[in-house]
């Protein structure tokens, strides 16, 4: 059997969790399993190296940063290979460009094109482990590049698609995919199965899980996904193509939210094109919208807080009319579930508990299997709280 594994960055943080997980993959390995292991940055490396870069130039460019950032993959890599090497498994570490993992040319945050996967192949034929470093490959330029922030998971699940592993797992510090952040609710429940659609909206919307271009692949390759505990032997959650049964799966939160409000704009055809233009062309996405025809022509929109000194000096540059304003103090909740689209009742349920909690709702989306609202920030754990007590507990299977 072909597996792909993935170990993230608190899993190999020091030199006891190394030999833990080497001690897990060598387990594997001894079974019989050929073996691709993918590894994060240790601990805190990446800010740190980050931290290094911006002590020497605040302004960087992108293509350096990718360079230094790089580095502690590798070193994970070759960290483990060593681990292997020194219980009698032979494994050999492999960093982006040797896996052939070709990317788009964009720095910071690149997108997989393609993998020829000849040398995993070649080495695996070989009776080694490979020990990947993941979060990187190469562009056409021949420059380092790197996935974006969770990047490792996306190479974990790129590579699996590209050998056709027989699963991929998913390895970090908590037990699976739960109902809601536990650190925030207590009574929140492991999931043991979520498909596809619901882990990518879960991903997206907040949850720290998985990255949500990893469940993107998965999806479209039909990788078979699991997420599992580096720490606690269990089955973890599968992520699948099969629905739950649940009515809703869970509670989703993101603090990461600036909320962009432009007045004054020209009130004709072409108005809203010309700012999410702007925005598509900088490679920054916008979430929740919401539009009107008050004002002279208002638009409101959501983007990531890391985007919002890009995206308030494109407008600025860019816009001929209109005021801009942004607002970094709220936070966006979303109740997930594949159930949604068939019990209508849930969204009169939804506004009726934060209602009675006295949380004000801001702005509103939705779609089949999601209902996402901006709400201040103060009010974030409060009603993550309340909508898991609403809905969890009724509509748990």
């Amino acid at each position: 059997m072909l597996i792909v594994q993935k170990y993230g960055g608190s899993s190999v943080a020091d030199k006891s969790r190394i030999m833990n997980v080497a001690s897990r993959v060598a387990e594997a390995y001894k079974e019989g399993n050929e073996l691709v292991v993918v590894v994060s940055a240790q601990g805190d490396t990446t800010d740190e190296l980050l931290k290094a870069a911006a002590d020497i130039n605040p302004d960087a460019s992108e293509r350096e940063l990718d360079m230094i950032i790089s580095t502690g993959e590798q070193q994970s890599a070759a960290l483990m290979a060593m681990a292997l090497n020194g219980m009698g498994i032979p494994a050999i570490s492999l960093n982006g460009w040797q896996m052939g993992i070709v990317t788009t040319e964009t720095y910071g945050n690149a997108k997989i094109d393609s993998i020829s996967a000849e040398r995993i192949k070649e080495e695996l034929s070989k009776g080694k482990i490979v020990i990947a470093a993941g979060f990187q490959g190469i562009n056409k330029y021949g420059d380092i590049t790197t996935l974006g922030r969770g990047g490792s998971d996306t190479t974990a699940v790129a590579l699996a698609a590209a050998l056709n592993a027989d699963r991929c797992e998913i390895y970090t510090d908590v037990e699976g995919v739960y109902t809601a952040d536990p650190r925030v609710v207590d009574t929140a429940e492991k999931l043991d199965k979520i498909s596809y659609d619901e882990m990518l909206d879960f991903t997206t919307m907040g949850a720290k899980v998985l990255h949500n271009r990893s469940v993107e692949l998965a999806k479209r390759y039909e990788v078979p996904l699991s997420v599992r505990s580096s720490f606690v032997k269990s089955s973890g959650t599968a992520v699948c193509g099969e629905k739950g049964k649940r009515i809703v799966s869970g509670i989703a939160s993101d603090r990461d939210t600036a909320l962009i409000t432009i007045t004054g704009l020209v009130n004709k055809p072409g108005a809203a094109f010309g700012v999410f233009k702007l925005l598509a062309e900088r490679g920054i996405s916008v979430d929740i919208i919401l539009g009107s025809g008050e004002n002279g022509g208002e638009i409101a929109f959501t983007v990531e807080r890391k985007n919002l000194k890009a995206v308030t000096s494109a407008l600025k540059a860019n816009l001929k009319a209109g005021t801009i304003k942004w607002d970094e103090g709220f936070s966006k909740i979303s109740i997930i579930g594949a159930g949604l689209e068939t019990n209508p009742g849930v969204a009169s349920e939804l506004f009726g508990a934060l209602a009675e909690e006295n949380i004000n709702v801001e702005m509103i989306t939705t779609s089949e299997i999601k209902i996402s609202l901006l709400i201040n920030r103060k009010d974030e754990e409060k009603a993550v709280r309340v909508l898991h007590k609403k809905f969890i507990e009724k509509y748990k299977a």
